[in-house]
C-alpha cells in the first residue's frame, strides 16, 4: 500500500505535470493580458467600426497563435494532443475571412480559454506551490521551531511547541506524500478545461464520412469473413478431405488383401499411415493458419518467430511491446507480417528482410520491409487487397511504399486500445 502511494513520485509524469501546473500561472497573465487588451480595444472602436477591423483582426491572429503555443504545452507536459480546430478558409478575400473567423464558435471558444486559464492557473499554481511548499514546512518543523518567537510555530488560533511540532511533522509528511495525487487531479481539471474549449468539434459532414468509413470497413470485414471461409473450404476440399478419401480406399483395399494376400495388405497399411501423417499435417496447416495456438498461449513475438524460422529469405525480427494488444489486433498482425512474408518469398526476389513491432500505449505500428526489385502492386493480385480490407475492418490503415527496383516497405498502424 505504501508503494502504491509513493508510486507517483517514481512517475515522470508527475513532474510534467507539476511544471504544466507551475507554467499555468505566469502563461495565463500573458495570454489574459493580451486578450482582454486586444477585446478592450475592439470594443471601444466598435463605434468607429473601420478602425475596430484591424484590432479584431489582430484579436484573432492573436489567439491562434497562443492557442497553437497552449496546444504545444498540452501535448508535451500533459500528453493531450488536441488538433487544430479551424477547418480551411471557405471564403475568398480578406473580407470573406474575416467575416468567417467572426462567426467561428471555435475562435471564440478559444478566446474564453486564453481568458480562462488565467484564473485557474491562479488556482492550480496556490494549490500545487501550497502542498509541496506547506509538506516541506510543516516537515521540517522540529528543525527550525526553536529559532522562532518563543519557541513555538502558531497555527492561527493554536501554538505548537515541543512534542507538538512531531505531529505536525507528520501532517506535513502525510501532505507530501499526496501531493502527486493532488497534481494529478489539478492536471486532470486544466484537461477537461482544454477540451471543452480547444478541442475540435466533429461537423455533420465529417461524423457522415466517418459513418461511411465505419460503413466500408464492416463490409469489407464481411467480405474477408466470406472469402476466408471459401479458403477454409478450398483447403479442406484440395487436401484434408482428398487424403482422407486415398485413405479410406487404401484400407478398404487393405482389408479385401488382408487373407488372400497378406503381403500386399501389408503394403496398403503402410501406404494409408503415411497418408493418415499427411492429412494430419494438412489439417495442421489449415488450422495454423486460422489461428495458430502458439498466438493465444504466448503472444505475438513467439507466434511470429515461428513464421520467421519457416521463411525462405532470412528475416531479422524485432517486436517491442510494452503490454499484449487485444486479441484482434494481435491476430491481424499476425497475419499481415504471415502473408507479407509469404508476398516477399514468392514476389520480391529479396536476399533479407525486416519485421519491426512497437506498441505504444494508444496504437501498435507494424513495419515489414524487403531489399527486393519493388513494384508491389495490389491490382495484381498479391494478397494486399486483403490485407488492407483486413487492416480496416480493426480501424487501422495500410501504408505501402515500393518502387520500381525496390526496396519495399509495408507500414501498418493499428489501433491498441
Amino acid at each position: 500500500m505504501v508503494a502504491a502511494l509513493l508510486r507517483p513520485w517514481r512517475d515522470a509524469r508527475t513532474w510534467r505535470e507539476l511544471a504544466h501546473l507551475c507554467l499555468d500561472l505566469p502563461v495565463g497573465t500573458v495570454t489574459f493580458t493580451v486578450i482582454v487588451t486586444l477585446l478592450a480595444t475592439s470594443l471601444g472602436l466598435a463605434v468607429v467600426a473601420p478602425l475596430a477591423v484591424p484590432v479584431v483582426w489582430l484579436l484573432f491572429a492573436s489567439a491562434g497563435a497562443l492557442g497553437r503555443l497552449e496546444r504545444s504545452r498540452l501535448g508535451a507536459l500533459l500528453g493531450l494532443e488536441l488538433a487544430d480546430p479551424y477547418p480551411p478558409p471557405a471564403a475568398g478575400g480578406w473580407w470573406g475571412r474575416f467575416v468567417e473567423r467572426l462567426r467561428s464558435p471555435a475562435r471564440w471558444k478559444e478566446i474564453v480559454y486564453l481568458l480562462a486559464v488565467f484564473p485557474v492557473g491562479c488556482l492550480t499554481f496556490v494549490v500545487a506551490a501550497g502542498v509541496f511548499s506547506g509538506g516541506l514546512a510543516l516537515l521540517a518543523l522540529p528543525a527550525y521551531v526553536s529559532a522562532l518567537p518563543e519557541n513555538e510555530a502558531r497555527f492561527g488560533l493554536f501554538a505548537v511547541s515541543g512534542i507538538g511540532t512531531v505531529l505536525v511533522a507528520v501532517v506535513g509528511l502525510s501532505l507530501l506524500a499526496s501531493a502527486p495525487w493532488v497534481v494529478r487531479g489539478l492536471a486532470s481539471l486544466d484537461r477537461l478545461l482544454a477540451r471543452t474549449l480547444l478541442e475540435p468539434r466533429a461537423s455533420v459532414a465529417q461524423l457522415s464520412a466517418r459513418l461511411t468509413r465505419v460503413e466500408a470497413s464492416r463490409a469489407a470485414a464481411v467480405d474477408a469473413g466470406e472469402a476466408e471461409r471459401r479458403r477454409i473450404e478450398r483447403d479442406l476440399h484440395d487436401g484434408a478431405q482428398q487424403r482422407l478419401v486415398a485413405l479410406a480406399m487404401d484400407l478398404g483395399q487393405a482389408r479385401e488383401k488382408l487373407d488372400s494376400n497378406p503381403g500386399e495388405a501389408a503394403r496398403l497399411v503402410a501406404g494409408a499411415h503415411e497418408e493418415a501423417k499427411r492429412a494430419l499435417s494438412d489439417l495442421r496447416d489449415l488450422v495454423r493458419g486460422i489461428h495458430p495456438a502458439i498466438l493465444e498461449d504466448r503472444g505475438l513475438d513467439a507466434a511470429l518467430s515461428a513464421v520467421v524460422a519457416r521463411c525462405p529469405v532470412p528475416v531479422n525480427l524485432s517486436v517491442e511491446l510494452a503490454a499484449r494488444p487485444p486479441a484482434a489486433v494481435e491476430s491481424t498482425a499476425y497475419f499481415v507480417v504471415s502473408e507479407a512474408l509469404v508476398n516477399v518469398a514468392r514476389h520480391s526476389r529479396a536476399t533479407r528482410a525486416t519485421v519491426s513491432i512497437v506498441g505504444s500505449a494508444d496504437r501498435l505500428v507494424v513495419e515489414v520491409a524487403d531489399n527486393g526489385v519493388g513494384g508491389a502492386d495490389p491490382a495484381r493480385g498479391t494478397g494486399l487487397d486483403g490485407l488492407r480490407e483486413r487492416v480496416e475492418a480493426v480501424g487501422g490503415r495500410l501504408q505501402l511504399l515500393s518502387p520500381g527496383g525496390g526496396p519495399t516497405t509495408m507500414l501498418v498502424e493499428l489501433p491498441h486500445g
